[in-house]
């Protein structure tokens, strides 16, 4: 008996999915467990494997298509078995007639009155830009790796996309020719436009394009019309010989974006990975010639009064200046953080913590220690310890109404080459010294390598921002939204202190507790605080 299959949920935020891509069309056989479509929801792209077995009867929405969790997205069944009825009845928004087979590798432009072309039936792919990031609403294409013309491989990279989060590579998933590209590096694309065009070299994709399609394709729509006489453009060639050169070059996306940034040929550099593939320590490492600095010139001043003349340098300056478009990173972290600035009421609280004994407790813990534990990993044990004790500094404020955490998942603020990123410790309080060192470490080096993930830093319940391993007194930070508080840690300092009726030399540390006042009242984070501060000061309490 037939059975239709819907749209899951896959995330507990996730209202509707997109079918990126499907990897069954229509009278293929299914088994159980095969991996039937590719979704993307609010949080990443997913595989979605097939629970039934059968022959795939129906398939609903086209790739690129957003549908609402729940809906029916296909039908699996016998060979020829009825089916609509099942459709009609699910409130599927398709119909029987609308039923059709759907390439596993090709996706169809919408058409336009009266016409019929589509990407399956001029047998070519079309490359739309993913959703690679919970939070990302376009990309930017920071390298083309081919150009029009090139043959390409289903697995192959054709592009590096900069995201709010990371720069991450783009797959063909085909096989044949880059017949368009649809933006020129440097250029931003929303989640889900046409960035490119594969199939068997010759096609003539012009009817493709000339349907009504996303803006992307349609800004470029006469620049892709002429595709083949612009690849041999003799101007075109010599004004992107060099880009086209560098393409060739293996490396890494980092390594990539690093040489962008600093203004570095790869082709100069010798790379040191397999194959002689560059990463990111050759770019870092690398050394261009020196410049022989211009000669200094000399002037003579001589003033009416002055009866011996004063040989001053003359120095010619240059104003000079770097402009940089904002990255998807920076984007959001400048979205997210005006909106936490100026829509929750901040306070701050300050409190100096005396260190002495966090000192010497950290020097006899790292003796046995089976990994080196760091004051910003006390800090993480001891805040998670207090938030059990003080629940409401530990909510969220949702609008109509407040969530308290019972769980304690510690964001830890690192900074990365172009931002912020903010991965979470899970359930902390229970987590040991040395477990919660390995982890924030591991996330450092996942952090530097752009390698994070969605569930590394999604479902935060605190956040702790230290810069005093950068020399920083002390600072506020704004809060990490939907987080109702948010620790900021300065340094160390030695200073006198009054112990005991006597002025002694001391260590402290300044710490200021930012509070979303819509949930956090002054008397409640200055509560939290002192419990805290006894847990710094009397470390052995972590241990207990």
């Amino acid at each position: 008996m037939a059975e239709v299959v819907k749209m899951p949920k896959m995330s507990d935020t996730m209202t509707e999915g997109v079918i990126a891509k499907w990897h069954k069309k229509v009278g293929d056989k299914v088994n159980s467990g095969d991996l039937i479509a590719e979704v993307e929801t609010d949080k990443a792209t997913m595989d979605f494997e097939s629970y039934q077995e059968g022959t795939l009867l129906y398939v609903g929405p086209k790739e690129g298509e957003a549908v609402p969790v729940d809906t029916v997205i296909a039908v699996l069944g016998e060979e020829g078995e009825e089916f609509e009825s099942l459709i009609s009845g699910a409130g599927s928004a398709g119909t029987a007639k609308e039923a059709a087979p759907v390439a596993a590798a090709s996706a169809e432009a919408e058409p336009v009155e009266g016409s019929s072309v589509s990407a399956e039936d001029l047998g070519v792919t079309v490359i739309t830009m993913p959703l690679l990031s919970d939070t990302m609403t376009e990309g930017v294409i920071a390298q083309w790796n081919f150009k029009v013309g090139d043959t390409i491989k289903s697995d192959d990279a054709i592009a590096d996309v900069e995201t709010d989060k990371a720069t991450m590579e783009v797959t063909a998933y085909a096989d044949g020719t880059l017949l368009y590209v649809g933006l020129e590096a440097g250029s931003a694309a929303k989640v889900n436009d046409i960035i490119a065009i594969v199939g068997p070299e010759g096609t003539d994709i012009t009817p493709l394009l000339n349907k009504k399609s996303s803006s992307p394709a349609k800004a470029v729509e006469a620049k892709a019309e002429n595709t083949a006489a612009a690849a041999s453009d003799t101007k075109k060639e010599e004004v992107s010989a060099v880009v086209a050169d560098d393409s060739r070059v293996k490396a890494s996306p980092l390594a990539r974006k690093i040489a962008k940034d600093k203004g570095i040929d790869l082709t100069q550099i010798k790379g040191s990975a397999e194959n002689g593939r560059i990463v990111k320590k050759d770019v870092e490492n690398y050394t261009p010639a020196v410049a022989a600095a211009p000669a200094v010139k000399a002037a003579t001043e001589v003033t009416a009064t002055e009866v011996k003349s004063i040989s001053l340098p003359q120095y010619i300056g240059e104003e000079r200046f770097t402009e940089k478009p904002v990255n998807q990173m920076r984007k959001t972290i400048a979205r997210r953080l005006s909106e936490s600035l100026f829509t929750a009421p901040h306070f701050y609280l300050n409190v100096s913590i005396d260190m002495d004994n966090a000192i010497a407790a950290r020097a006899q813990i790292n003796e046995v220690a089976p990994v080196k534990v760091s004051f910003n990993d006390m800090i993480i044990k001891a805040v998670a310890v207090a938030l059990k004790q003080h629940p409401n500094v530990n909510s969220s404020w949702l609008g109509d109404k407040i969530r308290y955490n019972e769980h304690t998942n510690i964001g830890v603020a690192m900074a990365v080459e172009d931002g912020l990123l903010v991965p979470v410790v899970r359930f902390a309080d229970g987590k040991s010294l040395s477990h919660i060192s390995a982890e924030v470490k591991d996330f450092a080096q996942k952090a530097k390598a752009k390698k994070l993930q969605p569930s590394d830093w999604e479902g935060s319940t605190f956040t702790v921002s230290n810069l005093g391993m950068f020399g920083i007194d002390d600072f506020t930070s704004i809060i990490n939204s939907p987080d109702g508080a948010i620790l900021s840690v300065g340094a160390i300092q030695q200073i006198p202190v009054v112990k005991n009726a006597a002025v002694v030399p001391g260590n402290v540390m300044r710490l200021s507790l930012g509070c979303d006042h819509r949930v956090v009242d002054g008397a409640t984070g200055a509560q939290f605080l002192q419990t805290l501060k006894g847990l710094l000061e009397a470390p052995i309490k972590l241990l207990a």
